[in-house]
């Protein structure tokens, strides 16, 4: 006990600076009896000197809380919720600022508006995956922004399964000054993009994480492939995650399939969704196998490539390589090769 208060004091004073806990460190550092308190209180429910040293560096001030009347509450409505064990030292320690938000103000209502938002979250395990990356989400009155932009997101047709997948993916967008959210829709509608298409929360979902300086390189990256401004915007409302592709990988796709599959841009511009694809683990291997059946005719009609891409595994080696028995270890080479040179690598070491 005494070493875990030694940390713990040692951590405080690191946040001395900020006004509300050196008043409270300076006034209540000659007696720890509130600090131990709190300690015994995080111990006994099982947290590890991890959770409870992360706990405090996230929220010193929770070391001078009131066990009974302000930290007990607040952990029984999330234990009531499901979260105990070390599931809820875990999620506590990554969010103890969340103690320090007001139970009936804050973390109830706005909790019981988010459980509305994932209908079939029985368990609450969605619910905790949100708030375990942005406790934030509980840090004002529901009121203030959550409700109102909750409303204004429904009335741009984002409701139901699009509304859940947008919180669990860009959470901030719930808390944002609705002055700001509304410029965003408004981005998103000068991109194109129709409150009515199902495609609309998925650009307002890149929008949203993406700069438009980032947006910019993209596009000029396509445009030194010859491809106009009008194309790739008409690429990125049929598939609005292309923007979030790393130039790195759009780049390597687009000189696979324009120079090395030979495909005219008309295809990559119906189906935008190819470049997204892993060029290295299902592009290439396919393109391999493929090449080798053309070379020994052995295919009665050539499939198109876009649409084999778009096969399961284990639909595609039935296809393509089960079938062939007189040729199916060299097709199993073409298309495995690249997994039987890393795990040689591996071996090797």
């Amino acid at each position: 006990m005494r070493l875990m208060m030694l940390k713990l004091w040692l951590l405080v004073r690191r946040f001395r600076s900020t006004q509300s806990v050196s008043t409270l460190f300076s006034s209540r550092f000659k007696s720890p009896e509130k600090p131990q308190s709190v300690l015994r209180y995080f111990q006994n429910l099982g947290f590890s000197e991890f959770h409870i040293q992360s706990s405090v560096r996230g929220a010193p001030q929770i070391l001078f809380s009131n066990v009974d009347k302000t930290l007990k509450p607040k952990i029984e409505f999330f234990q009531e919720l499901g979260l105990v064990g070390s599931d809820l030292g875990k999620f506590i320690s990554r969010n103890s600022i969340i103690l320090t938000y007001s139970l009936h103000k804050t973390l109830i209502p706005c909790t019981r508006i988010l459980r509305k938002i994932f209908v079939n979250d029985n368990n609450n395990e969605e619910l905790f995956r949100v708030l375990s990356k942005c406790g934030w989400l509980l840090s004002k009155h529901p009121d203030l922004r959550l409700l109102s932009n909750i409303a204004y997101l429904e009335s741009c047709g984002i409701v139901g399964s699009q509304l859940s997948m947008l919180l669990k993916r860009q959470p901030r967008i719930f808390i944002m000054e609705e002055s700001k959210l509304r410029r965003l829709v408004s981005r998103v509608l000068d991109l194109g993009f129709s409150v009515d298409s199902r495609m609309f929360v998925h650009g307002l979902q890149t929008v949203s994480g993406l700069s438009e300086e980032t947006f910019s390189r993209k596009l000029q990256l396509f445009r030194s492939f010859e491809f106009t401004k009008e194309e790739y915007m008409r690429m990125f409302r049929r598939a609005p995650v292309l923007p979030r592709v790393s130039e790195k990988k759009l780049k390597s796709g687009l000189e696979f399939f324009l120079n090395k599959a030979e495909f005219g841009k008309e295809i990559l511009i119906r189906a935008p969704w190819c470049l997204m694809l892993s060029i290295e683990e299902r592009v290439i291997p396919r393109y391999q196998v493929l090449q080798i059946l053309k070379s020994k005719r052995l295919l009665k009609k050539e499939p198109s490539f876009i649409n084999v891409l778009n096969f399961p595994e284990e639909e595609f080696l039935e296809k393509f390589v089960g079938r062939f028995r007189d040729d199916v270890e060299e097709l199993l080479v073409a298309y495995k090769g690249h997994l039987l040179e890393s795990s040689s690598k591996e071996e090797e070491l």
